[in-house]
Order: C-alpha cells, then structure tokens, then sequence
C-alpha cells in the first residue's frame, strides 16, 4: 500500500468503460480524498484480484461483457462476504436494484445520480467497515490485554491496570480516520494520550494542538480555517488555518467543551462533510488530518442543558477516552513522585534527592484536585528548596495543609460540631479524630501523627491511653 493511502483498505472499480474508470476515480479522489483505488476493465478478472489485494469495497457495474456484475456479487458474496459491494449501474431498474440487494448489495446507485449522492454511498461504506475493522480489533487488544506499542506511552507514568486498558483502547483506535474524544479533569494527562493517538495513528504529518477555549466564533473560525487575502481589513496576505498546518497528521483540539454554539456549528460541519471554507474563500477545501478533541467538562450535562449541540456530542463520541483522575488510581504516586524527582533534579542541576519512607503514603491521603499535574508542580518546587541528602516534606504538607483548609466551607471550618445534637467528650473527640487519621494514613502511626500535627510518641501514648 503505497505511503498516505486512504482507505486503510483497497477500493475496486469494476466497468467495461475505460472513461467512467478514470472519471470516477478522479471524483473519488478530489471529493473525499479517496486514493486507494484500484480499477478492472474485465469482469473475469475480479476474482483474482479478490484473492490477492487487500480490497474491503467493490464498485460493481451490472452490464459487462463475459461476466454480468449480478453473476460477480453472487461469487463476491460467496467468496469473499467481508468484502462490500455496491453497485453502480447505467439502468435505473427498481427490480434489478432489488434483486441486487438480496443478493448482498450493500447500496445501488445509476450513474447519473448527482456526483454528492454517489461520493457519499461510497462515504458510508467506508465508514462502515473502518468501524467493523476497529471493532474487531479493539475486541481482539481487549481480550489480550497486551500492548503492540509500549513505547508509545513512555511518556506516561503508570502501573495502574485502569490506565493500561486505556492503552490497550488507543492502540485499537489509534489507525482510525474517526474523531477521537478524549475526557478527564484537568491535570490528568489528555494531550499525553493525544500524542500517543498520534504516535500509534498512520500519520506521517505533524500533531497541531490548539486550546479552543475563549476563542471566539471569528477567532476559531480565522484560527483553524485560516482566510485568504482581502477576507477583512488587515487581512493583507493569505494565512493557513491550523487544520492546514496539520495535513496528513493530527490535529489536537483542547477544551473543546468551551466552544461556542455556532463555533460547535463549524466543527460539525467540517467532522460530517470533511470540507471547510478559509474565511473570504467560496471553494471549498478537504481536511487532510485526524481530529482529536478533548475537554475536562461534562458534555452529556452541556448536551443535556443545551450548551453542547447533541449531534455534535454523539459525532465526537464515537471513539472515546477517559482518564481516571489521579485520587482513583493512587498506587501510581509513588512511580509518579520518583520520576518528577528525577526530572526536577535535571531540570535544577542537582542531585536526586531522596525523599521520606512516609512521604508517598501522606500524599495517597490527599485528593490531588489538581491531579498529575499538581503533584509535579509540588515535587518540583520541594526539590528546588531542597538542600540535604533526605528530601524535605515540609512544603508538601503545607501544600496539603493549605488545599484542605481552603476546600472546607467557611461556616463548617469555624466549628465542625455545630451540626451534632450532643457534644462529644474531649476523649471522645480525640478518639474519633485518632481513628479518621489512621485510616487516612493507611494504618501507619508515623504519617496519621504528622496529619494530625503531633510528634510520633505523642500520637503513640494517646493510642495506649485509648486502649485501656
């Protein structure tokens, strides 16, 4: 298959007519970009080249010399029922079409038809069985368990079996020409799985991110369209749109849950029609790159309160990504706080510091609202205060310390016992906070006594005071 193919499989046309191969082939190739095409001007021919192409779709013609197109679907059907066929006769016959169909046509077309109708049959089919492709695929990765590509998520620290399925899931649909939508809060890593789509996809063009988010209709317009000479005042030469930069690549839209609903309006045009207009231009241009989106919004809420266009969240949603937020998969915090010490110290010319037996323990107590991104941010900025050979935990417990205080509403932080119907005894009170710190810290004294802001014997004499 030769270099930026598309489809990912072969298209045959099969027709007695030499000037309807030609025409029909350029059609398919400046319309829908469509280059992998393969042509058959003898009918006793098809089957050979069934055999051994890599051909997914057949465009039959009825009336051929030798073999008749109906005799071939027979035999394709037969031979080769992952191959679809669509036939596109020069009759337009309601019983032919009939019969063709039952006999396992997938659409029929005459070739008068407009040249949208029959450019989007052979649209359809394509989508139809990229999907069946991918299905069988991401079915098979599921089921094993077992990455193809490991190196493509080197970038992404984890050991979590949630994140792994979640590789195992991009490498399945990493190929696909779908959109790709990939959710999660902020902070969690989505444009470390956007450049591993594109690593894994078969793009031999560049990955171009662009956060959408306050853009305006005109600016996100101008931004991924681009505009031609003349198209507004100050617009004195022709600048190319994003998705222009992005050609036989990736292109990486970020907070895509902040678009405006006539900004929403464009991307679904460009998603379902595969064409946009640079701002100033009436001709048309065909998008050359795969779309992933991403946003840390809830858009089922948006779609269901009416911010978010439906059949624009149903088109993005076709392929979807969701990374659990870093509170879901603590185990990963220790491998996290390693590597981000390693880089820090790099980064800062220093040595690796070595951080307390403890630490990884008081920071799986913390709620990271600011998940992977927040945790590098605090191991950075410990390791460029730090100065000893054993890593200071100070500035992550007043990060920590700081962040609890603030997430607390004011009415409950100035007295948490307002709301119970009998005070607790201070033995009482005592006790019950021992016993949320020991929990919180997993059952080890030394990192409940540092939640609690007391010394290690401290906490230690209050448990055997306790246990009398």
């Amino acid at each position: 298959m030769k270099a930026n193919a598309y489809p990912g499989f072969g298209i045959l046309l099969v027709d007695d007519e030499p000037a309807w191969l030609k025409s029909f082939s350029l059609t398919l190739k400046s319309c829908a970009g469509i280059n992998n095409i393969q042509t058959c001007q003898d009918s006793r021919e098809v089957m050979a080249l069934l055999a051994k192409s890599n051909i997914g779709l057949v465009l039959l013609d009825l009336n051929m010399p030798h073999l008749s197109g109906e005799i071939l679907l027979a035999e394709i059907r037969e031979n080769h029922p992952e191959i679809m066929t669509i036939i596109i006769s020069g009759m337009n016959q309601l019983e032919t079409a009939v019969s063709c169909m039952k006999l396992g046509a997938f659409d029929y077309f005459v070739k008068t038809d407009e040249e949208d109708r029959l450019v989007g049959g052979v649209m359809r089919a394509i989508r139809l069985l990229e999907l069946q492709q991918e299905f069988r695929t991401m079915s098979d990765r599921m089921l094993s368990r077992e990455l193809k590509h490991p190196e493509a998520f080197i970038d992404i620290v984890t050991s979590d079996r949630g994140m792994n399925d979640i590789f195992t899931y991009v490498e399945a649909v990493a190929p696909s020409h779908q959109p790709l939508l990939i959710t999660g809060e902020s902070g969690v890593g989505k444009e470390l799985i956007a450049r591993a789509v594109h690593t894994l996809s078969r793009c031999t063009g560049p990955l171009i991110a662009v956060n959408v988010a306050g853009l305006d209709d005109t600016v996100f317009a101008d931004t991924l369209f681009g505009h031609v000479r003349g198209a507004y005042t100050g617009a004195d030469q022709v600048r190319p749109g994003m998705i222009e930069q992005a050609v036989d690549g990736t292109l990486f839209l970020d907070e895509i849950g902040d678009l405006s609903i006539s900004s929403q309006v464009k991307l679904l045009r460009l998603l379902q029609e595969g064409e946009y207009f640079p701002l100033g231009s009436d001709r048309p241009k065909r998008i050359k790159a795969r779309v992933v989106v991403a946003t840390h919004c809830d858009l089922a809420a948006k779609e269901a309160g009416g911010t978010f266009r439906r059949d624009l969240y149903y088109r993005l949603k076709i392929h979807h990504i969701h990374i659990p937020a870093l509170r879901e998969r603590t185990g990963d915090i220790p491998l996290l706080l390693d590597y981000f010490l390693g880089e820090a110290a790099r980064l800062l010319g220093k040595r690796k510091p070595t951080p307390p037996k403890e630490l990884a323990q008081i920071l799986a107590t913390y709620s990271f609202p600011g998940n992977v991104r927040e945790l590098r941010g605090m191991v950075h900025n410990a390791v460029s205060l730090h100065k000893e050979r054993i890593l200071s935990m100070e500035s992550f417990l007043k990060t920590i310390g700081t962040s609890r205080t603030a997430a607390v509403p004011v009415q409950q932080s100035q007295n948490p016992f307002t709301t119970f119907e009998r005070l607790p005894t201070f033995v009482e009170a005592a006790e019950l906070l021992v016993d949320e710190a020991i929990t919180r810290a997993g059952g080890v004294q030394a990192i409940a006594a540092r939640l609690l802001g007391i010394s290690g014997p401290a906490l230690s004499k209050r448990l055997k005071m306790s246990r009398k």
